[in-house]
């Protein structure tokens, strides 16, 4: 065979090193395991006893220690006077500390640990660990009442797990079947003390919480003492809750037992009978519940309509609803007034404005050239080439000049002969100004 293991040491001297073609032979393998075992040295062991065999005369005891939370046992073997001279009597199910050692018998290839001393757990020290616990999983936030699932009101199937044929199944399964007789339950029996519960509850419990048919697991067991119900204070089992998807009730013996399993479970019930009410609700109280509910809507319901129908009879018995044209004539009415009042308004508005209108245009009329030429008035234009300046000055018109006389019916062509001033007036800025707003307005006419 190969060995990937530690190779030979340097006292075996030419020795080849280990290999398909250079094996160990069995005795050699043997050997070395004795070596390896023997180097641990004397240890101390905690576990549950789960098989004791002191035969009367034997010079040794055979026992079977096994881990509460693990599918594991070892093999122990001891003088019987240790467990003649124990405090507390030994016996299946008791939890024990033990010291010896590790020894490998090379003949037989069997592990056992022969010891020397054995301590019975007490009571007191068993639940000191429990509130160790306790206080590490309440450190880890474990039982934050965040973390609690809510349960469905009305569960398709129920997870049960319990002992066979114990008092706790048949108080869940009878409860909760007269409360609501279409309940279906899938029931794992397992183990609910000793050294085989907890691996046995942990593998129910697994298979149920994979089951998507089941919506609610409870966990029930009767009352018992404190060595009974330490199973379900075990620190595996109170993990594995938390870890589940489903909810998870907790119904471990009667009101004053509290298991870790309480804390940790998403809701506790004090018994059994107590989970079994919790989790199936009441077919009589429901029916009960909507009978009362159908009551209280149909009154509802019919208040409401005679309310409406008071209401109803109030307005159609208003004047508006009993005679509904009358309002549309009084309004018809005031619509007609306002008409005739708008169309005065208007009326009075376009007359004033037409005699306003008239008065600007005969004061427009009275001050325009029209009127001012038809007075005897005439406009004396300078004609040069193709351009017409107004004459305002005799200096605009030297002698010779070719002049345009416009009256009030036309224009006569002229030709300056001379001039003659009448006074001595300087043109200024103002006359110049004037003279090129007369040349804007005649526009060389």
């Amino acid at each position: 065979m190969t060995q990937s293991g530690p190779q030979p040491s340097a006292e075996a001297g030419a020795a080849p090193a280990n290999s398909a073609e250079h094996p160990w032979p069995v005795r050699s393998v043997a050997v070395k395991v004795m070596q390896w075992i023997d180097r641990l040295g004397s240890i101390w062991v905690e576990g549950q006893i789960t098989q004791i065999n002191a035969r009367t005369g034997a010079r040794t005891a055979f026992l079977v220690l096994r881990d509460p939370s693990a599918d594991m046992s070892l093999q122990v073997t001891c003088d019987p006077d240790l467990l003649r001279r124990s405090p507390i009597p030994l016996q299946e199910g008791s939890r024990v500390v033990v010291y010896g050692k590790l020894a490998y018998f090379t003949g037989r290839g069997t592990l056992s640990l022969r010891v020397i001393e054995i301590r019975p757990v007490g009571v007191g020290e068993l639940l000191a660990r429990i509130e160790r616990l306790k206080a590490l999983l309440a450190a880890e936030g474990l039982f934050d009442p965040r973390l609690k699932r809510p349960l469905p009101f009305l569960p398709g199937t129920v997870g049960l797990i319990t002992g066979r044929a114990s008092a706790a199944e048949r108080d869940v399964l009878t409860v909760a079947r007269n409360r609501w007789p279409a309940v279906r339950f899938e029931v794992r029996n397992t183990a609910v003390q000793g050294p085989t519960a907890v691996p046995q509850i942990l593998d129910a419990l697994a298979e149920l919480d994979r089951d998507p048919a089941v919506e609610v697991i409870v966990l029930a067991r009767g009352g018992g003492s404190v060595e009974d119900l330490l199973p379900f204070s075990d620190e595996a089992l109170c993990r594995a809750i938390v870890a589940a998807t489903t909810p998870i009730v907790s119904a471990i013996g009667h009101e004053p037992d509290n298991p870790l399993a309480d804390y940790v479970a998403d809701l506790r019930a004090a018994t059994p009978t107590d989970a079994a009410k919790r989790v199936v609700p009441d077919a009589a109280a429901e029916l009960a519940c909507v009978r009362e509910l159908r009551a209280r809507s149909a009154a509802a319901l019919r208040g409401w309509v005679d309310r409406e129908t008071r209401a109803l009879a109030q307005l159609r018995s208003r004047p508006v609803l009993a005679d509904p044209l009358r309002e549309v004539d009084r309004r018809a009415e005031e619509i007609e007034r306002l008409r005739a009042s708008a169309r005065r308004c208007a009326e009075h508005a376009v007359r004033t404005e037409a005699t306003a209108t008239r008065h600007l245009r005969e004061k427009l009329t009275a001050v325009g050239p029209a009127a001012t030429l038809s007075r005897g008035y005439a406009v004396v234009q300078r004609v040069t080439g193709s351009e017409r300046h107004v004459v305002r000055s005799i200096e605009d018109a030297p002698a010779g000049s070719q002049l345009r006389i416009r009256v009030a019916d036309g224009a006569v062509t002229a030709a300056a002969l001379g001039t003659q001033a009448l006074g001595a007036r300087k043109p200024n800025a103002r006359d110049s100004g004037a003279r090129r707003d007369d040349e804007q307005r005649t526009g060389g006419n």
